[in-house]
């Protein structure tokens, strides 16, 4: 599991990789939508060839995502793919309401 995880990551690009540490850093509860761009900026100048590693090392990581995507408007949700204990998860993502303070392209 660490290593397709790491695996993910290192295939995301370097502003999606920004984005996804973005993500986790508004969900901890530090930060509103409203911050989306400065902590967005913070998170580029912190940027390094760990992410994965540094996102493997939060222990509550799946939370703040989940947070994370709920402040911004979307509705996340655990479905497992096939009822055989272990077997992969798929992660639904629903747009409950526009994002607040962010234009969407």
């Amino acid at each position: 599991m660490v290593e397709e995880f790491t695996s993910f990551i290192n295939s995301l690009s370097e502003d999606e990789r920004v984005d996804l540490v973005t993500l986790t850093w508004l969900g901890q509860d530090d930060y509103s939508v409203s911050d989306w761009v400065e902590v967005r900026n913070e998170a580029a100048g912190a940027r390094n060839n760990r992410t994965a590693a540094y996102l493997l090392g939060i222990p509550l990581l799946g939370d703040f995502l989940e947070e994370g995507l709920s402040m911004l408007g979307f509705l996340t949700r655990i479905r497992n793919r096939a009822p055989l204990k272990g077997s992969p998860a798929i992660l639904v993502l629903k747009r409950t309401r526009p994002p607040l303070g962010l234009k969407v392209i």
